[in-house]
């Protein structure tokens, strides 16, 4: 046991290599490694997260929980991934990111199989709430390895590319896992991703790299000769560096914006699907094309949020926030209000997924990465998360409530009334964009 911190701390710097054209390569080389391990590993991840989501309906009418209970147990991951992002964004500021993200994403996988086995609210409760915990492991993971590779000028569109990871694992959730479901039962719906994420973890352990320094290589922002105005004393601890950010007024407008996002986010992640059958009466493989759409949609939007607010508005975020806010509104209120048929509910999918992925991109970790210290990325990001996952908790809570309430039994059949929880979280975006755009003048700094 005691080597295990020895184990997950990074690495001692190396002896600086001085071949320039060496530094190039292995740059090139490892730059491409992570980013492909912490996308494709992350977007893997995420379906052991959004498992719950595709087996709600069944659950449901097997009578084996209520929506009431299954918001119980849905927050239960989120308050647990709260606690998770923020303790491990700090731990992650000091970890080996080799081993760090494999352990996690292995861990919720063993966790998930597990949920296939349990019809026990509190097994299932306390099952969920350990996966959030694992599942705080990824973006954590995600961002130091960031702030690590990717200079300042070009994190934007990295940060993006990355960032496509939850939608592409959304997309293999909502229409991939579906069908599985579909075809085999609820268990599968958590099995499968299981045994993938087993996988997954070890591919993440292979690709994978610790810090440049610890193979030798110069810092980032010296290779790229992309530097800023230092925010904080080069002699300061990391620890001390971590807490300085809770003296960042910004932050904590940036948390609240996000928390208030992330509402919106997992109401349609954790109910869409519901809706769709319930409201629209469509059938599971069908919802699932909408939401998979949804999610294809949003790997553009993370994408041209990179760009456009690196290239466009020279890499401030704010703009670029207040556009894709107005996207998301948009499509939110087309799916709701908006003509009912097939086409429009597509194209308002669309739209709200490039529009809230946008969101998701900057509010959930990039601009919190901007205008906080880069060598503690991970605990702006977990301090960020704290505030989000909180957001979606409490939106679990509320939503399984509000839906609860109007639901009725006519004639035998389950009757849902979704009007109260719409307009829930429509508010919760609106309130989003209003805080966000109060951080207009906030620039990007070292």
């Amino acid at each position: 046991m005691r080597s295990l911190p020895t184990l997950f701390a990074t690495g001692r710097a190396a002896p600086p290599i001085s071949d320039s054209a060496q530094i190039d390569l292995l740059y090139r080389r490892h730059r491409f490694r992570v980013l492909l391990a912490i996308t494709v590993g992350y977007a893997f991840a995420y379906t052991c997260r959004l498992a719950l989501s595709v087996v709600k309906k069944p659950l449901i009418d097997e009578g084996i929980f209520s929506p009431q209970e299954l918001g119980l147990i849905g927050s239960a991951l989120f308050y647990s991934y709260a606690a998770g992002k923020l303790v491990n964004g700090f731990l992650a500021d000091h970890a080996n990111m080799k081993y760090f993200f494999a352990t996690g994403v292995i861990a919720s996988a063993l966790v998930n199989i597990g949920m296939g086995f349990s019809t026990v609210l509190w097994m299932s409760v306390a099952l969920w709430a350990l996966n959030g915990w694992f599942q705080g492991f990824g973006a954590p993971a995600g961002v130091v390895t960031l702030a690590g590779w990717f200079s300042n000028r070009e994190r934007g569109r990295f940060y993006g590319i990355w960032s496509t990871a939850h939608s592409m694992g959304e997309g293999m959730t909502y229409y991939g896992v579906a069908l599985f479901v579909v075809w085999f039962g609820w268990q599968a719906g958590f099995w499968v991703p299981g045994l993938i994420c087993i996988v997954a973890g070890l591919g993440i352990y292979l690709l994978m790299q610790d810090r440049p320094t610890t193979l030798g290589l110069p810092p980032v922002a010296d290779w790229k000769n992309d530097h800023l105005a230092p925010l904080a004393a080069p002699q300061a601890s990391v620890l001390t560096i971590q807490f300085s950010i809770l003296r960042i007024p910004a932050i904590w407008v940036l948390a609240l914006a996000s928390s208030t996002m992330y509402v919106t986010r997992y109401a349609i992640s954790s109910w869409g699907i519901l809706y769709l059958q319930e409201d629209r009466n469509y059938p599971l493989d069908e919802a699932s094309l909408f939401m998979a759409a949804n999610t294809i949609a949003g790997i553009a939007g993370c994408l041209l949020f990179g760009y456009l607010s690196d290239k466009l508005f020279s890499a401030r975020r704010p703009p670029a926030n207040f556009l894709f806010a107005i996207i998301e509104l948009a499509g939110l209120l087309l799916i709701f209000f908006g003509p009912r048929n097939s086409w429009m509910l597509l194209f308002a999918f669309v739209l709200f997924g490039i529009g809230l992925n946008g969101l998701v991109t900057s509010l959930g970790g990039l601009f919190a990465v901007d205008i906080a210290p880069k060598k503690v990325a991970g605990a702006a990001m977990g301090f960020i998360g704290v505030f989000s996952y909180i957001g979606a908790a409490v939106q679990e809570n509320i939503s399984g409530s509000l839906i609860e309430a109007g639901m009725r039994i006519v004639d035998g059949v389950r009757i849902y009334d979704f009007s109260s929880v719409i307009w829930f979280w429509i508010g919760s975006s609106v309130i989003s964009m209003l805080l966000a755009a109060t951080l207009w003048r906030v620039r990007l700094l070292e």
